[in-house]
């Protein structure tokens, strides 16, 4: 589980294919200490395991879904990566809660400076779109962010320099692709609705839970 704050950036050295996955070798701007092999690290928003490490190299493996799921399948030699370690269930969490798991891709349309921000359009299919809000939150590589607006292609952003001088997103420009995961909340509450239509289910509880009854208990 990850926060969406970025801790440092990394620079990909190495791309190896293993069968139909990949080996990626990254070396992170900052010191990796007390990281092991088998801990979690978010790389551009993707939740992967570190299998090698020495000193601020570390390599981790990613699977045939891991790549057909995020910009990994299309990563280079050289680029820039968004890094984050494992959340403590000690520490603040500053952003939000964020797994890890990339639900697709998204494109930049448009990035623009209003005044001391930088305003970011994405594109995405309208099945991420869907368990968007307007002031929700949404990681777009990895980065915790706030949804100003949003509709059934995409969203924007706003990025305050902070944020863009610690992120790839300083450099992102339009027509990059990034990963995009929606808030976890949205798509746990659609299952739990959506469980009520289950006859199995009912049976189970000999009660049903649908949209009358959420409006009725003050829950929508």
């Amino acid at each position: 589980m990850f926060t969406g704050i970025i801790e440092g950036l990394g620079t990909i050295r190495e791309i190896r294919s293993t069968g139909p996955g990949k080996r990626l070798s990254v070396d992170a701007d900052f010191d990796l200490d007390q990281t092991k092999i088998g801990d979690s690290i978010s790389v551009n928003g993707a939740c992967l395991t570190v299998v090698m490490i020495k000193g601020l190299r570390f390599q981790v493996d990613m699977s045939p879904e891991t790549l057909a799921r995020t910009t990994f399948g299309r990563a280079k030699i050289g680029a820039r990566v968004n890094l984050e370690r494992a959340l403590r269930l000690s520490d603040r969490l500053d952003g939000h809660l964020v797994s890890g798991h990339i639900d697709g891709i998204g494109t930049v349309k448009l990035k623009e400076k209003i005044g001391n921000a930088i305003i970011i359009t994405i594109e995405v299919p309208e099945t991420l779109s869907y368990y968007m809000i307007k002031k929700g939150s949404v990681a777009v590589d990895g980065i915790s962010l706030t949804i100003n607006n949003c509709g059934r292609n995409g969203f924007d952003v706003s990025i305050i320099p902070h944020t863009a001088e610690l992120t790839t997103l300083s450099f992102i420009t339009a027509g990059d692709l990034v990963n995009i995961e929606t808030d976890m909340i949205g798509k746990y509450v659609e299952r739990f609705v959506r469980r009520s239509h289950d006859v199995d289910n009912s049976k189970e509880t000999g009660k049903s839970v649908d949209m009358q009854f959420l409006a009725k208990t003050g829950f929508i």
